[in-house]
């Protein structure tokens, strides 16, 4: 079970503790449901998400570099490129801040995953977060995909 928020970043602060910067590509094989394949660096994964805005079941199974890159020539709409940055805030939890590249430049937004979901409703944003979009499907990864370039 996956529960996010996810919120717009008009401006990355400059004072950030970023602990972790991942180079990210992904394509989706289907949207309906959503199936996806991402490359995380030097690891490559198969994902299944179910329906819903905050809260998903999720499942990734693991690929290989070849199977990632044979499915790859299969995805419908654009292939996302984005780097993740990992920030450490309060109670555990962590900011995943991606920062679209190509074509989706300058889109800059920020998930938190939480362990449930009385967390993520009493969540209070950093100050320099921007618009709640969790429950816009607009801005899901897999609508970005089909948005036209």
């Amino acid at each position: 079970m996956e529960i996010e928020k996810k919120y717009l970043i008009p401006e990355i602060p400059s004072d950030l503790n970023i602990i972790k910067t991942r180079r990210i590509e992904q394509g989706y094989l289907c949207t309906d449901p959503v199936v996806r394949i991402r490359r995380d660096d030097d690891s490559f994964f198969l994902t299944y998400k179910s329906k819903g805005l905050m809260v998903r079941e999720e499942y990734n199974l693991p690929l290989t570099s070849s199977a990632y890159e044979h499915l790859r020539s299969k995805i419908d709409g654009r292939l996302i490129r984005k780097f993740r940055h990992v920030i450490p805030i309060d109670n555990n939890l962590f900011i995943e801040l991606d920062v679209f590249q190509d074509d989706l430049s300058p889109l800059i937004l920020a998930e938190v995953e939480f362990p449930s979901e009385e967390i993520a409703e009493n969540f209070q944003p950093p100050s320099w977060f921007g618009e709640d979009v969790t429950f816009s499907s607009l801005y899901h990864n897999s609508t970005l995909s089909k948005t036209e370039k």
